[in-house]
């Protein structure tokens, strides 16, 4: 027996090396000593500081949400996520999505420069040093495109005529660049619009029976549409070739309908036109009559497309936001309004005659021909405006209350929709309640979403600002901690505090807000 041990370690030994050379099954956990896994959650790749690298050499394309546990946003962004991740899994796609936890991951967070939740950087092929910002859509399906448009092609290359006439019947909107030239830089630009024009379709051609088919004798970019004109050229200028700006304003322009009706499906397109004048009907779309104002509202758009926008607003719908920001109701539609998106100012016909086209257009000529002036909104003055420790200010009053000269006025400019108003209202009714025996000091609050006040810009709710009393009209806006004893302070020090306490840090979102525009958009 033991003349036979040498022999039969020697078979173990080589069925050791012949093993040796042979890989995991499939499926198998890898052996590499060291070798980290990347675990996943939900199909999401879930990273830290230690796995980044090795899921950037694994995957060449890769999504990476940063996010934090606390974050409404991002609380709001999981589920879409997940379906994207979902949608790119079912098509077998070489697109990953993953994400961090930034909080927990302060060494990546710095890296890449985040500084709020949730950020989202695309890496290519590995690369670290300079990833994309995801610009995109906040929902699975638009998710899903952004990516694919930048892993595979943006655009159908058309080679005859049965093809192009293929795509354009298949979709309602479709974006054809005719090229002479395929290695042109202007192909490069508008390749780069079809990336993220995630809601058109793009095709792309150079063949001379195209340019032919579609009476073209110069590189061109065609919108074909079904409904309005139909189709839009952007001719390529030949000297300062195409501009991606200018195409992609062109394109938002003429993928509207010459009438936009608005709902909460055309409202992000709407403010998204930069098309800063709009003219808006009010009609009841239950009521036949009111339908039938439509076709001489349409007819007088077309001259002005491009420079207004016309919008129908169905007052039967659950539009009462929109008929609150403009200060109507119901029963006042038929009825037109018109406002310029930079200044919010807004305008009302002189008088209420019938809603045809020429009457239209008188309106809209009179507008940006400076002939009409502005209308400021208001509420009517309540009969216990100042009954209760926190006084009511609309805009009617406003004026004789926060410059009078004799008294020392604290005004909380909100919204009601506000959040942060909501969390303040307490600590704002307790300083009215305890400085209500002052009689130089007044604490109130207005409306800013119902009341408009010329001159006072409010950029963010809740706005404070304190009128001293005395003569000069002088404002001071209050920037600091939002607590009873800070308030306090403020006031005893005559509008100042005692040592300049440092302002309180600013909320990111969602009630900071550019202008009063802004918060008919937060409101959709």
């Amino acid at each position: 027996m033991d003349s036979q041990l040498p022999s039969v370690l020697l078979l173990l030994l080589l069925g050791a090396l012949s093993l040796r050379g042979q890989g995991p099954e499939p499926g198998a956990p890898s052996e590499e000593p060291g070798k980290e896994e990347v675990p996943e959650e939900d199909g999401i790749l879930v990273l830290s500081h230690r796995t980044l690298g090795l899921a950037l050499q694994e995957h060449p394309a890769l999504l990476v949400e940063f996010y934090a546990p606390w974050c409404g946003h991002c609380k709001a962004l999981a589920p879409e996520y997940i379906k994207a991740a979902a949608l790119l899994a079912a098509e077998s796609a070489k697109t990953r999505l993953a994400k961090v936890d930034g909080p927990s991951e302060p060494e990546l967070t710095k890296e890449f420069a985040v500084t709020e939740y949730p950020t989202l950087k695309f890496f290519r092929n590995g690369n670290r040093t300079d990833p994309e910002d995801y610009t995109g859509p906040r929902e699975a399906a638009g998710i899903a495109e952004w990516l694919r448009r930048r892993v595979g092609p943006s655009t159908t290359r058309l080679e005859d005529e049965e093809g192009a006439q293929a795509l354009i019947d298949a979709h309602d909107m479709v974006v054809i660049g005719f090229f002479q030239d395929l290695q042109d830089e202007d192909v490069a630009t508008f390749l780069a619009l079809a990336q993220d024009a995630l809601d058109m379709t793009f095709g792309l051609t150079d063949r001379p029976q195209l340019f032919q088919k579609f009476g073209l004798t110069k590189d061109t970019v065609v919108l074909f549409k079904k409904f309005d004109e139909g189709r839009a050229d952007f001719p390529v200028d030949e000297e300062l070739g195409l501009d991606q700006g200018d195409l992609s304003h062109f394109l938002l322009t003429h993928s509207m309908h010459l009438v936009t009706e608005f709902n909460s499906q055309t409202s992000p397109k709407i403010f998204a036109a930069r098309i800063l004048n709009h003219l808006l009907l009010f009609i009841n779309q239950t009521l036949a009559p009111h339908q039938e104002l439509l076709a001489g509202f349409r007819e007088a758009a077309l001259p002005f497309r491009g420079q207004v926008l016309f919008v129908a607003v169905d007052v039967s719908a659950n539009n009462n936001h929109v008929l609150q920001y403009f200060g109507l109701r119901a029963e006042e539609a038929p009825t037109l309004r018109f406002i310029n998106m930079e200044t919010t100012k807004k305008y009302m016909p002189a008088d209420s005659g019938p809603v045809t086209a020429a009457w239209v257009t008188t309106f809209c000529d009179s507008v940006l021909g400076g002939k009409v002036k502005p209308y400021l909104l208001s509420q009517e003055v309540p009969p216990d405006w100042d009954q209760h420790p926190v006084k009511i200010l609309v805009g009617k009053n406003f004026e004789q209350v926060a410059f009078d000269e004799t008294k020392n006025v604290f005004i909380k400019f909100y919204a009601p929709w506000c959040t942060h108003c909501k969390e303040m209202a307490p600590t704002w009714e307790a300083l009215a309640e305890k400085y209500k025996d002052h009689e130089d000091i007044i604490i109130a609050k207005l409306d800013a979403t119902a009341n408009e006040v010329e001159g006072f810009a409010v950029q963010g709710f809740p706005t404070l600002k304190y009128f001293p009393a005395g003569q000069g009209r002088k404002v001071i806006e209050y920037k600091s901690a939002r607590d009873l004893e800070t308030f306090s302070k403020f006031l005893d020090n005559g509008g100042k505090l005692p040592e300049e306490e440092p302002p309180e840090a600013s909320v990111p979102f969602p009630d900071t807000i550019a202008n009063s525009t802004v918060d008919l958009k937060e409101e959709l």
